[in-house]
């Protein structure tokens, strides 16, 4: 659906400074009907690369293109698009109701189908109740309801959101989750930023992730994360007391009333099972470890990258 190929973007803050690069030889394709989410932390040049995908800023080299399917121009191909920037602007005179009928008419969306899709999404986004309000009273997260309901009026192909999840409260974020899925269901291919990896990590099937402007990781979202599993297993019981054996088998064991929790090597996991069921124990948990999205984007050395980037 859209693909990036060796894309480098670089800012002159001063013309006596070189360039600093902000996206470095970034290659990476989002493929039709995808719920993708893009990673990385504050400054990696997340917004950088989505702006440069419509073309808001010129890139310094690469390419990046769309799917012929979206059209035969980058005009057609915009009209295929919902975009949702992080720091939209609104209109404060105008109420949510004027708003999304002044972007029906830039659409050139008949009037009526502008108002049922108001409705519709109204509805589904809890904001119909501020339609008639001034833009100017409303609070972070009725912006983003009504930004995010504008942004689908012309029932777009392709939506791309930079921070949707910003501002809103978890039950927001819940709601706003619910509907992308809902959308990407229906066939609509979904390209997001968020700093909130948890919620990517509970809905996106693929993942676009990047460091300093080049990727650390494009592929499957379970893929990165079996990537980063440990060989030793995480196990966590209940008995009266440890026998010498199971001391001998765990690398590592903490012990709280009775309650126990620590790793095991693989090559142990036989011998684990077998002094388990020769006791009273209660077994409580019992599976290979792993490190969390999160940890793997933000707490993974550098020198992890050639393990995992590049996963399709």
């Amino acid at each position: 659906m859209i693909k990036f190929e060796n894309v480098t973007k670089s800012f002159k803050d001063d013309f006596w400074k070189k360039p600093k690069v902000v996206v470095d030889d970034l290659s990476f394709e989002v493929k039709e009907g995808a719920l993708c989410g893009f990673l990385g932390a504050n400054g990696a040049g997340k917004t950088t690369s989505i702006k440069a995908a419509l073309s808001f800023i010129k890139i310094d080299s690469g390419k990046i293109s769309y799917h012929p399917s979206m059209g035969k121009n980058f005009n057609e191909v915009r009209s295929q698009i919902g975009y949702f920037p992080e720091g939209p602007y609104f209109y404060p005179h105008m109420t949510g109701r004027d708003f999304c009928m002044y972007l029906g008419q830039l659409q050139s969306i008949p009037k009526n189908i502008v108002k049922e899709r108001m409705n519709y999404w109204g509805e589904r986004l809890a904001i119909a109740f501020a339609f008639d309000r001034k833009i100017r009273g409303y609070s972070k997260g009725m912006l983003q309801r009504l930004g995010f309901l504008s942004t689908l009026l012309h029932e777009p192909r392709l939506v791309i959101l930079d921070e949707p999840l910003s501002g809103l409260d978890p039950l927001g974020r819940k709601e706003f989750k619910d509907i992308l899925v809902s959308l990407n269901n229906k066939g609509t291919t979904i390209f997001f930023s968020s700093h909130i990896v948890s919620d990517v990590e509970e809905i996106c099937d693929s993942l676009v992730v990047i460091r300093s402007g080049a990727l650390f990781y494009s592929g499957k979202t379970e893929k990165l994360l079996n990537s980063q599993t440990s060989k030793d297993y995480r196990v966590a019981f209940h008995s009266k007391e440890l026998s010498p054996r199971l001391k001998d088998i765990f690398k590592q064991i903490q012990e709280r009333e009775g309650f126990y929790l620590g790793n095991i090597p693989n090559d142990k996991k036989s011998d684990f099972i077998e002094e388990m069921n020769n006791t009273n124990a209660e077994l409580i948990e019992f599976g290979l470890e792993r490190l969390s999205l999160e940890e793997i984007i933000y707490l993974t050395k550098d020198g992890s990258r050639d393990e995992v980037r590049g996963g399709k």
